[in-house]
């Protein structure tokens, strides 16, 4: 996007503005985010400044770009010039006026504001890209619409018509007066309708060769045959009753998706039309073939009546089901006492010609103290997949913040004492055992009780690749002995790395996983005992790492972290692949409707 200056001949480009966001453009792999600015030769002039609200309106009022990135811009330094020095040419003694004074001063502004724009975007960018993705497929939008269409089926069955009335004239014969009341809708059936993608737009649903049946009661009174100021009863008044059948609807509803200020998806009607192509209508009674001489004029009132109940009806339906439904997507999902997802929307849900897109911020937080994550999230772009209803995205970033929620929780601190140590280990940790390998330790410190302390200096870091889930943690090992006055006295420091692999599945829907360990390595950091073979203590560290703190670790990550469902769906014939970077998950959909859960 290029915004020129109209107020000068040569139109000087004010700025030049490449957005490429999440919410806005896929067609770029890393979604970058350019923010590069020209300063126009005329600064402050009317034309630019027209330009500039030109620009907010497009993209801010699109969406494109969020309402804090423009309020940061408000806040860039304003031009010096007033927007009554005009451009006179280059020979003009404003136009040098201009140049001799502003120049310098321009130039350095100029690059003091394009910096900081820059920054702003870059940082806009890092915002924009999801940790989370949600897929539905064509599948499972066909799948949801089926229960929709049975939930409107339902309420299209409890239409509420109004009475109808009217006078009318017959040739020679005179003045008809006539009441319809107590319209009662006996079913309302929906045969054939799909649900359909519009790219850059939302859904449509379009249903076909509905049909519909109903019944009421009529009066009629001719004028003609009644004797003005007689008490006798007049013979020109009759009722009975009628039946209608509606066929051939068609009905077309425009679906809006978006996201509230809450970070829940938002689902609305944005166009609805309804066409009735036949009624048929069938009065009984002493004047029923009376009817039947101005059946048009009465059907053309039915199918306005009808058509427009019929939107209201849809309306109804999406505000009072399909949106309290959608609502029920977690937005934050607490795992335990500690941590907690952040599934809120980064961007409206997007429409493409093969699926639904939902981009989430899929981020882990600490509920002690939520801070700021140190690292930004990858762009994530899922394969053309469609063979299950729906697909879960899991980035790399949203694995490595769950490590960088629960480092900053202080949870990647285990203790080990022999009274942890499970009962068919035949290994006690105490001075005694180590020292075989530190002799030094039986003198020092004879026969007493050890305590081992295991901590992560730092997050342990992720990666996701095609051939798995691998990490590579660095873990202080810090031994003590228990003194008989219950202090502790330390003993060495270790540092020990490995290669550690993870298993992935899904259950009750919840991403679940074990750990295996691979190659460990020692090294010392400090000893408080003196030196000693740090390698002949690699066969006790196996021991303690994999009957020990493997379990405790494998039996967290057996409880899983919830993905992001909204109510009674479940979920079934799981898939699990590994791309780089992140982590694929297909299944197909279930809903429970309520009373079955």
């Amino acid at each position: 996007m290029v915004l020129v200056c109209r107020a000068v001949p040569h139109r000087a480009v004010l700025c030049r503005i490449v957005l490429c966001c999440a919410a806005s453009c896929r067609a770029v792999p890393h979604r970058a985010v350019l923010f590069h600015i020209a300063p126009c030769h005329r600064h402050g002039c009317q034309q630019c400044r027209g330009a500039g609200r030109w620009l907010r309106r497009k993209l801010w009022g699109s969406g494109a770009v969020p309402h804090r990135l423009w309020q940061q811009l408000r806040r860039l330094p304003r031009p010096r010039f007033p927007f009554w020095q005009r451009y006179k040419g280059s020979a003009g003694r404003e136009s040098r006026a201009l140049r001799h004074r502003g120049a310098a001063g321009m130039g350095a502004q100029s690059l003091a504001v394009a910096c900081r724009a820059l920054a702003l975007c870059l940082a806009l960018a890092r915002a924009a890209n999801p940790g989370f993705v949600v897929r539905i497929t064509q599948a499972g939008l066909d799948y949801a619409h089926q229960h929709g269409i049975t939930v409107l089926e339902k309420e299209l069955a409890q239409l509420k018509l109004p009475d109808i009335s009217g006078d009318f004239r017959i040739w020679h014969v005179g003045k008809v007066q006539y009441e319809i009341s107590r319209l009662s809708l006996r079913s309302f059936h929906l045969p054939y309708s799909r649900i359909s993608l519009v790219p850059g737009v939302g859904l449509q649903v379009s249903i076909s060769n509905a049909f519909a049946e109903l019944d009421g009661n009529w009066r009629v009174k001719m004028h003609f045959m009644c004797v003005p100021g007689s008490s006798a009863p007049c013979p020109g008044r009759d009722h009975g009753s009628f039946d209608l059948r509606l066929e051939n609807i068609y009905i077309k509803i425009h679906l809006r998706l978006g996201s509230g200020a809450s970070g829940k998806p938002t689902i609305d009607t944005s166009a609805c039309s309804t066409r009735i192509s036949s009624i048929h209508v069938h009065f009984s009674g002493k004047f029923g073939w009376l009817y039947n001489l101005f059946h048009k004029a009465i059907e053309s009132r039915f199918r306005k009546i009808l058509e427009s109940k019929v939107c209201e009806s849809v309306a109804k339906s999406v505000r009072s089901e399909l949106q309290p439904y959608a609502q029920t997507l977690p937005v934050t999902a607490k795992i335990d006492a500690m941590a907690g997802i952040d599934y809120s929307l980064v961007a409206p849900p997007t429409a493409t010609a093969q699926s639904l897109d939902v981009d989430l911020k899929g981020e882990f937080f600490s509920l002690a103290h939520r801070s700021a994550v140190p690292f930004p999230p990858l762009a994530l772009a899922l394969p053309p997949d469609h063979d299950r209803m729906v697909y879960f995205g899991a980035s790399s970033y949203f694995f490595n913040t769950a490590s960088f929620a629960y480092h900053a929780a202080g949870a990647l601190v285990f203790e080990i004492t022999n009274s942890v140590i499970p009962k068919g280990v035949e290994f006690h940790l105490n001075t005694s055992t180590f020292s075989a390998f530190i002799p030094q330790l039986e003198e020092m410190y004879p026969h007493m009780e050890m305590k081992v302390r295991l901590s992560a200096p730092s997050a342990p870091f992720l990666t996701i690749g095609p051939d798995g889930l691998s990490l590579k943690p660095v873990v202080d090992i810090q031994t003590y002995a228990i003194l008989p006055n219950s202090t502790l006295a330390p003993l060495f420091l270790l540092s020990l790395t490995g290669n550690v692999s993870a298993v992935i599945d899904v259950k009750s829907g919840h991403i679940v996983g074990s750990l295996k360990v691979g190659r460990l390595k020692l090294s010392l950091k400090r000893s408080d005992v003196g030196t000693f073979q740090v390698r002949m203590l690699q066969s006790i560290m196996n021991v303690l790492a994999s009957n020990i703190l493997l379990p405790r670790l494998n039996e967290r990550l057996a409880q899983g972290f919830p993905l992001p469902l909204p109510d009674r769906i479940q979920l079934s014939n799981i898939l699990v692949r590994f791309h780089q970077n992140f982590l694929l998950l297909g299944a197909d959909v279930q809903y429970q409707p309520q009373g079955r859960r």
